[in-house]
C-alpha cells in the first residue's frame, strides 16, 4: 500500500512479441484497480491484524492481467520447525524408496 492505494510490485508480465515500441514495460510497479471497500479491508487487516496481501492467482482477461489477493498470516516459529522436519522425513523415506 502507498499513500492508501494499493501497488503490484515486482511482477514480471512478458513483453508481447508481436508488439512494437509501444509494449508494455515488463517490469513496472502496476497500480491495482479495486473498491474502495476492498482496499479500507485490506488495509485494516494489514495494519491492525498484522496479515499480509499475497497474490494468489494471476491470469489474462480481455488484454488486462488479473490477480486475485489474500489476507495471509505469516507461520509461528513452531509451525517452521515442524514444516522443516515433515520435509526432511519426506526426502529421508523418498531417498531410501530410491535406494532399494
Amino acid at each position: 500500500m502507498r499513500q492508501g492505494e494499493p501497488w503490484l510490485v515486482g511482477l514480471h508480465v512478458p513483453e508481447y512479441g508481436q508488439g512494437n515500441r509501444a509494449n508494455h514495460e515488463p517490469d513496472r510497479p502496476r497500480k491495482l484497480l479495486l473498491h474502495r471497500r476492498e482496499i479500507d479491508r485490506m488495509n485494516a487487516g494489514v495494519q491492525q491484524k498484522g496479515f499480509t496481501i499475497v497474490p494468489t492467482r494471476l491470469y489474462f482477461k480481455d488484454g488486462r492481467v488479473k490477480v486475485e489477493l489474500a489476507l495471509a498470516k505469516g507461520k509461528d516459529v513452531r509451525d517452521k520447525r515442524r514444516t522443516f522436519a515433515d520435509r526432511d522425513a519426506r526426502r529421508q523415506i523418498e531417498r531410501e524408496l530410491k535406494a532399494r
